[in-house]
């Protein structure tokens, strides 16, 4: 049963690569409001899914200790380094002279990793439960759409054709099955990579939510746009507070 879960999650991971064409005649202002509103939901999702799922199970497991914050400690500076050495962008706003996005040939490298770790992260959640595995799902899921849309837009101003460039996307996205096998295939015959890998998640959801996603909402100086961004946000948390009802 996790196997199946697994797959189906990170199938749906990698359908969402191929969002992009349905954003193709949208204009850059109806499309950069759309992906705020998706951004604001990502962010509580991310977060949410940290603080509401993740971090309870890790200190459920380690206890509140030194061990689980440094393990937090470690996904932070994990995708900071990746960010930063890799030159992977968490980036959801069209690119432009005043917005430019890394060059097509890094995206790719960087979106192949981020979708071997996101993999990793969904099978290892599943393998600790349901609950837990479908809320990492979701975030990562909500954090993707966004994501994928200026991925695209990343591939087409560098030239390649709408066609190619959600096929780069979809290729990116299969890394994800790699990474999700991985973690089927370590998970069952070690309890602690699964445990170990929690922490470290949520360390990254909330780098993510925090240093990437919530800077992108700054930019938004109208109060309707604003109030819209913290509902937007708090509808994520709620969803991830809902689920954890399932546990």
């Amino acid at each position: 049963m996790v196997y199946l879960w697994t797959l189906i999650s990170v199938s749906l991971v990698s359908v969402i690569s191929l969002i992009g064409i349905f954003f193709v005649s949208f204009n850059r202002e109806r499309l950069s409001r759309i992906l705020l509103i998706l951004v604001s939901f990502a962010t509580g999702a991310l977060f949410g899914d940290a603080f509401i799922h993740l971090l309870p199970e890790t200190f459920s497991e380690l206890g509140t200790n030194l061990i689980s914050s440094l393990y937090v400690i470690c996904g932070i500076l994990l995708f900071f380094i990746l960010e930063k050495f890799i030159r992977w962008r968490h980036c959801h706003i069209p690119t432009s002279k005043e917005h430019p996005h890394p060059v097509a040939a890094i995206n790719f490298i960087g979106d192949l990793i981020h979708n071997l770790i996101d993999g990793m992260i969904i099978g290892a959640s599943y393998t600790i439960s349901l609950p837990i595995g479908l809320g990492t799902t979701i975030a990562v899921v909500l954090h993707e759409i966004p994501q994928e849309i200026g991925d695209f837009g990343v591939f087409v101003y560098a030239g390649y054709t709408p066609r190619k460039a959600l096929l780069l996307n979809f290729l990116s996205a299969l890394s994800a099955f790699a990474g999700a096998l991985i973690s089927l295939w370590i998970g069952p015959n070690s309890h602690a990579y699964s445990i170990v890998l929690m922490p470290i998640a949520a360390g990254g959801f909330i780098y993510i939510a925090g240093s990437d996603l919530i800077p992108e909402l700054q930019g938004c100086e109208e109060i309707p746009g604003s109030f819209l961004q913290l509902g937007s946000i708090i509808l994520g948390i709620f969803l991830m507070a809902l689920l954890r009802l399932l546990d």
